[in-house]
């Protein structure tokens, strides 16, 4: 049933402050009483809170000196950085809930509320009685601070206050704070932690130590409202409801959560004090990777992005981060028992969707979007990955144990299985007999929307609008073997015990390894490197240097055997190697050296003249979406690797390749078989045929070119291998045999210096909107450059700085101005 949109009033904005009286024990206007047992911050620390922000290590030692004084706090460590710093919690509630017995009773209450199997009248006692878990988080992102002050202000006001609003929260719920979700980032000052990771997009893979240890303690306290406070540009603030397009397997009530509950209270207490907002716009509800997505699909919460504009004094940021998060606490537990209720209702409507196989539909909540693309009329009640390939056994494990740790029960098949309409990943359905030790997933559980999110073959994209990427599959990021059914099954099968982490083996006598990174102010250059370091010190235990263009120009090339240049901005780069730098990189490769590259690091082999692969950029509409492409066995990246993988490719460079022996990996024809894309593309075949990765003798040496990224944040899996191999593996034998310096420097090099810079802006319209939109894009003084291609406007907008959308100073305006031209986008693509 759609949400109720009473609260819209479409791109909504606050109005006058009106008067009325304050309603009993009004969470905002009851007078705040302190019992004197817990200090202020400014006590302890100095500071008030809000004045300036609080360092890592003072936002601790406030958390623990709370948690020290007040009998309705304990606190503890969830995990600890790449950097060592910890993530500290506080567990805040009444003082017989926070006892080892107390403490049980709530996890036990939630986990009867999860579990469809519960007799109704224990659920009904439950929600009538037990109390909702209720979650507070900010800095995910570290350059967005604000979230983290004023969710110690929440910890103080929950710690010490005795006033009705206060104990109001404190008899109804139990509360976590996690003031800080990355202590690395907020001491870089960095959007990212110290490998380079934007933590809000690592939700499903937990890579990173900080999401992992969080999403443990979220799994052991599930909550059914999730606080996730950043900051974006300009002086406004967002909440919910969300932008369209919204991931077809969310909830719906969690969305009236969300809309009618949460964001109705936000907006009418925003109204009443006259603080400007707006929602409904831009930040969406899709990619299964966010603070708020995840722990609406994986635990049916209310989650929640918060953005407050970071062009305010910060005062005011904390002011209002503060009066959100308390605004929704208060919210939430005015209809504590509705929401357990519903909760425990969510859960049996997942399974018997499942056990149905049906897949929720996809729908439009903010009209006058229509739906672009629906979710096929297929039923499915089973998912199966083939474990029946060696080479593939740790990528198999690691997805079993990731939805494991999520509540999903997995099964072996402990015999062959007939599945007359399996349909293998990509492929037609197909009468098929899978062998014994396959894994099974049944749909039929609580966790039936995590499951789909999660083994999905496409995530069927509503709406063409993106704020992040738009395929993420766990099995084909892993390239690993499986499918679907949608009959009833009785398989003859055991529950799979819990998985441990797959251990990483030393490569043993590895070559002297370098990565030049092009750039550390790019954010493309500092998370592709970020990503590539994680891989290589954590999954592949193998030792490297980090270069900049200014150590290879200065000869600390000397020694290194194989050279990573991963993403960056290809025109810096080469500028910023000069002439020295230039003719280092050249003689090393032709004096044997492997240069291994991939999107800008790809587009400065290209300039250096150490490829004949000509490059240009897309005319196609591809966000960010997994497709199929062959793999050439004879080559020694293939190893381990198949027949087939899948490629992330979001805009990324076309590689045309004249030599068919020089193709380690190609996209297949858009008329055969082969073809497939996950996600969302317009105009994708335009791949059709081309290189997806190059490998080429270069004099005496080798340049392994990719056009996307092989490593995308450390959870592609499938492609990552391929990477491994151009690292650890043999040479071609083409590259074995050739001697003398590479005898070309012409039409590649003269074809990359064409490409676009990083991180543009995309808007893709219909040929007769064309006007329309250069029109919207002139009023904020953009720039851009125009490609057209079958009936269709591309235009590539500057950025020149490689701001992302929080940043950005209009970005975000943008879908609004669009809409307001009355023009029906083919794509719009946000940095």
């Amino acid at each position: 049933m759609p949400t109720s949109l009473a609260a819209n009033a479409a791109a909504q904005t606050s109005s006058a402050p009106r008067s009325a009286a304050a309603p009993a024990c009004d969470p905002t206007r009851t007078t705040p009483v302190y019992r004197g047992k817990v200090p202020s911050a400014k006590e302890v620390l100095g500071i008030s809170l809000g004045e300036r922000q609080v360092t890592a290590a003072e936002s601790d030692r406030y958390l623990e000196t709370v948690a020290a004084k007040s009998e309705r706090v304990i606190s503890g460590t969830l995990a600890r950085s790449a950097q060592g710093r910890p993530l500290k919690y506080a567990i805040v509630g009444r003082p017989e809930l926070l006892t080892k017995t107390g403490l049980a009773k709530v996890r036990l209450d939630a986990a009867l509320l999860r579990d469809p199997r519960t007799p109704g009248k224990v659920a009904e006692h439950i929600a009538a009685n037990g109390v909702p878990i209720l979650w507070v988080t900010g800095n995910v992102h570290g350059d967005e601070p604000s979230g983290t002050d004023a969710a110690l202000k929440v910890l103080r006001d929950l710690s010490d206050r005795s006033d009705c609003a206060a104990t109001n929260i404190l008899d109804k719920s139990l509360v976590i704070i996690l003031p800080m979700q990355n202590p690395d980032g907020r001491e870089l000052n960095s959007r990212q932690n110290a490998y380079g990771f934007d933590m809000n997009r690592d939700w499903f893979a937990r890579t990173q130590p900080e999401t992992d240890g969080k999403l443990a303690m979220l799994n052991k306290y599930p909550p059914v409202l999730y606080i996730d406070a950043h900051e974006m540009g300009g002086t406004s603030y967002f909440f919910p409801p969300n932008a369209d397009p919204i991931y077809h397997e969310t909830p719906e009530e969690a969305i009236g959560w969300i809309n009618d509950i949460y964001g109705a209270s936000m907006a009418a207490e925003f109204t009443r004090q006259g603080i400007d907002f707006f929602n409904r716009d831009v930040y969406d509800l899709f990619y299964q990777g966010y603070g708020d997505t995840v722990p609406t699909t994986a635990f049916h919460a209310a989650g929640m992005t918060f953005e407050k504009g970071g062009d305010s004094p910060y005062p005011d940021r904390v002011r209002e981060q503060y009066l959100t998060q308390w605004v929704t606490l208060s919210a939430g537990v005015a209809k504590r028992q509705k929401i357990l209720t519903q909760w425990h209702k969510m859960a049996v409507d997942a399974y018997q969707q499942g056990a149905a196989g049906k897949l929720e539909p996809n729908q439009i909540y903010n009209p006058p979007n229509k739906v672009d693309r629906q979710v096929p009329d297929r039923k499915v009640r089973h998912w199966f990955l083939r474990a029946d390939d060696p080479a593939k056994r740790a990528e198999v494990r690691t997805i079993v144990r990731r939805l494991q740790r999520m509540g999903v029960k997995v099964s072996r098949l402990t015999g062959p299985l007939s599945v007359p309409d399996y349909k293998a990943y990509g492929r037609p359905e197909a009468k098929t007999t899978l062998p014994a030790g396959t894994y099974w997933i049944s749909m039929a559980q609580s966790q039936k929307h995590w499951i789909q999110a999660m083994l999905n073959e496409d995530s069927y994209t509503p709406f063409p609008y993106f704020y992040d990427v738009t395929a993420w599959s766990m099995p084909l990021l892993g390239n690993v073997s499986g499918g679907s059914s949608g009959v009833e099954l009785k398989p003859r099968a055991t529950t799979v015990q819990p998985l441990p982490a797959e251990g990483s083996a030393r490569p043993g006598k590895a070559p002297k390894t370098a990565i030049l990174q092009l750039s550390t102010t790019s954010s493309a250059a500092r998370q592709s490197a970020g990503w590539l370091r994680h891989r290589l010190d954590r999954d592949w235990k193998l030792k490297h240097t980090v270069l900049s263009p200014a150590d290879v120009a200065g000869g600390k090339l000397a020694g290194v055997k194989v050279l990573l240049v991963p993403n960056g901005p290809a025109a810096a780069g080469y500028d910023a190697l000069g002439e020295a730098g230039r003719a280092a990189l050249r003689n090393w490769t032709n004096a044997g050296g492997r240069f291994v590259g991939w999107q800008g690091g790809t587009q400065l082999a290209a300039r250096l003249g150490l490829t004949t692969t000509t490059l240009t950029d897309p005319t196609s509409d591809v966000p960010g979406s997994l497709l199929r492409v062959k793999v050439n066995e004879r080559s020694p990246l293939a190893k381990g690797v198949g027949a087939t993988a899948w490629q992330f490719y979001a805009y990324d460079v076309v590689m045309r390749q004249p030599d068919p022996a020089k193709v380690a990996v190609a996209y297949p024809a858009a008329d055969s078989p082969d073809w497939f894309v996950s996600g969302f593309e317009r105009g994708a075949a335009e791949l059709g045929g081309t290189a997806a990765v190059v490998d080429e003798p270069v004099g005496r040496g080798r340049a392994v070119l990719f056009g996307g990224e092989p490593n995308f944040r450390a959870f592609s899996d499938g492609t990552a291998k391929l990477l491994r191999n151009a690292i650890l593996g043999g040479d071609p034998a083409n590259v074995r045999a050739l001697a003398g310096p590479a005898p070309w420097s012409g039409p590649a090099r003269q074809a990359a210096g064409l490409l676009q810079g990083e991180s543009p802006i995309r808007v893709s319209v219909k040929a007769p909107d064309a006007a329309k939109a250069a029109a919207a894009l002139r009023s904020f003084g953009a720039t851009w450059s125009v490609r057209h291609a079958g009936g269709v406007v591309h235009y590539v907008v500057d950025n020149p700085r490689g701001l992302d959308i929080a940043h950005h100073p209009w970005a975000r305006r943008l879908p609004a101005a669009i809409r307001k031209a009355d023009i029906t986008p083919v794509a719009v693509v946000l940095p």
